[in-house]
């Protein structure tokens, strides 16, 4: 029998989530919220750390130098922020935690790659996820058809009212030539 906290954890676990290990490459998708506007970001980087990987409280720890600056991010792999995370490298490493890749640059922090099936790896038939994303490139969409509609009818009211000016223009030089 399960306890109220487990029904609830279970309430907002992820159906399934990428095996991701220590000293995996992985491209993550995140969800950005910027005002009224939504855009998925993309990180890419080192995973130095997995936590409580059972849990829905699963956590990675990403490292990338980004303009010689260390950067680490750490992500929820259950939060409905987090639209995907995509393996696209394995290595072979030792440990559960590389906090030592910290202090390494250059060939020091390379790792030796192993052969894995990517594909396997990667395809999650997360249908929530999958639903979201689309419906966020149709929001974008339809803003952007929106946008042109508007710029459009903009462009028609200039032009009718050229062709007023215009029209009076003429109106008045043909009077002025009359009198003449």
């Amino acid at each position: 029998m399960q306890s109220v906290i487990q029904k609830i954890e279970a309430k907002y676990k992820k159906r399934q989530v990428v095996d991701v290990r220590p000293g995996d490459t992985v491209r993550v998708h995140q969800k950005i919220r910027e005002g009224n506007k939504e855009r998925v970001q993309i990180f890419e980087g080192l995973v130095i750390r997995v936590s409580r990987k059972d849990s829905h409280m699963a956590t990675i720890t990403v490292r990338r130098v980004a303009s010689g600056v260390g950067v680490e991010k750490t992500y929820l792999l259950h939060s409905p922020l987090v639209l995907k995370v995509e393996v696209t490298k394995r290595s072979k490493v030792r440990r559960n935690y590389l906090t030592y890749m910290r202090a390494r640059t250059g060939k020091s922090a390379r790792l030796s790659g192993i052969a894995f099936d990517r594909d396997a790896v990667n395809t999650i038939h997360d249908d929530q996820a999958d639903a979201e994303e689309e419906k966020m490139k149709e929001q974008a969409e339809k803003q952007h058809q929106d946008q042109a509609a508007k710029e459009a009818e903009k462009k028609t009211k200039e032009e009718a009212k050229a062709e007023a000016a215009l029209a009076k223009h003429q109106e008045v030089s043909g009077e002025a030539k009359k009198i003449d």
